[in-house]
């Protein structure tokens, strides 16, 4: 239902589709139903609001942060590649030398604080990227 122009670039044809996606319903979340909230342990994520709350209180995230915790929550357990969080948080490819992603997941580190056995719940996949594990 849209049209691009050629020459068009990268991230205009990707906010397009993303329009898309929004206005069908394919938000691609696989732990929310149909754009609910995610709920993992002590976490919970209020996509729609952009909201999230760790053990009950209230988590002050920027829109990056929130990106990122979303799409890790989307992939509990799973590892996360830094290119898919920096296309999917700043909408952009990951550069060479770009260190922005980890200086967004460290912030997160901070604000999410440690599990109860003294672990990060956003731990590092050495050669890949990030992963959530909240057990």
């Amino acid at each position: 239902d849209d049209y691009v122009p050629k020459p068009c670039t990268p991230r205009e044809l990707v906010a397009r589709i993303r329009a898309i996606l929004r206005r069908t319903g394919g938000n691609g979340t696989s732990r929310s139903a149909g754009g609910g909230e995610i709920e993992l342990g002590p976490l919970r994520i209020s996509p729609r609001q952009r909201q999230a709350s760790w053990a009950g209180a209230g988590l002050e995230l920027t829109s990056t942060e929130f990106s990122v915790l979303e799409l890790l929550a989307q992939n509990a357990g799973q590892s996360v590649s830094k290119e898919d969080l920096c296309q999917h948080a700043l909408g952009r490819p990951l550069t060479r030398y770009d260190r922005s992603i980890d200086v967004h997941v460290s912030n997160l580190r901070h604000k999410l604080g440690l599990l109860g056995d003294g672990r990060s719940p956003v731990q590092t996949v050495r050669g890949i990227g990030y992963q959530l594990i909240l057990v």
